[in-house]
């Protein structure tokens, strides 16, 4: 089976309880929509269980993009100075939810930063998978709505950063599914549950703010929550 996940956050705890109750195997593929570190205590853990995972397929997020480059210069230098990192991209970053991020990848060995930093660096904006005869196109988020111009031709910061015009079909032969802002944004009635309309399917259920991890198999279009 295909499943899709975003947002994770850094709940270790309900990111292991999703993959036991979609039974999980070597045989499954599990796209993970960005967003998997920062706000929670235990990002880098996931990126290092996701690692050994041969079958999950990691997509870049907003909060990945901001973090690499701090990886990069903890990775060259050892040890890293706010300083150093620049007092307005620290504060952002921190400001953002970045401070269990950067404490627990300054705790690992070189050896381990320099593997989680070639993993995050292999995250990709985007892809597209048919399964059966429906197109999936999959990203953390999406640009705002514009029919001219095409979808592939659209900056990462775009991907990553992007607020999508939910109510805009953007492909008709195509189901966009992405995470990035959180369902109960999109509609307060559907806080915590997965959102569907207009060829978009939004699966941030905001676990990091109490709701379940939400997850979508596109085989069957079936809806599984952490909590249920």
């Amino acid at each position: 089976m295909t499943y899709v996940i975003s947002d994770i956050h850094g709940c270790y705890g309900k990111y292991i309880k999703m993959l036991e109750k979609i039974c999980f195997s070597d045989g499954d593929t599990l796209y993970v929509l960005g967003d998997v570190i920062d706000r929670g205590e235990d990002g880098i853990r996931i990126v290092q269980d996701m690692t050994e995972r041969k079958n999950v397929i990691p997509i870049l997020g907003n909060h990945e993009y901001t973090a690499l480059p701090v990886f990069r210069l903890i990775t060259k230098y050892s040890a890293i100075s706010d300083r150093a990192i620049g007092p307005a991209y620290n504060a952002m970053w921190m400001a953002n939810g970045g401070e269990p991020t950067k404490k627990a990848f300054l705790e690992l060995s070189d050896e381990e930063r320099k593997k989680v930093l070639k993993y995050v660096e292999s995250f990709t904006v985007f892809d597209e998978v048919t399964v059966g005869k429906k197109t999936f196109h999959l990203s953390h988020t999406l640009p705002y709505y514009d029919p001219e111009r095409d979808i592939h031709d659209v900056s990462v910061f775009d991907f990553v950063w992007g607020e999508p015009d939910y109510d805009k079909r953007y492909d008709p032969e195509k189901i966009f599914i992405t995470g990035h802002t959180p369902t109960g944004f999109i509609d307060p009635n559907c806080n915590g549950r997965i959102w569907r309309k207009n060829g978009h399917i939004a699966i941030d259920c905001g676990a990091v703010f109490g709701n379940p991890l939400g997850c979508i198999c596109l085989e069957t279009m079936e809806e599984v929550y952490t909590e249920d």
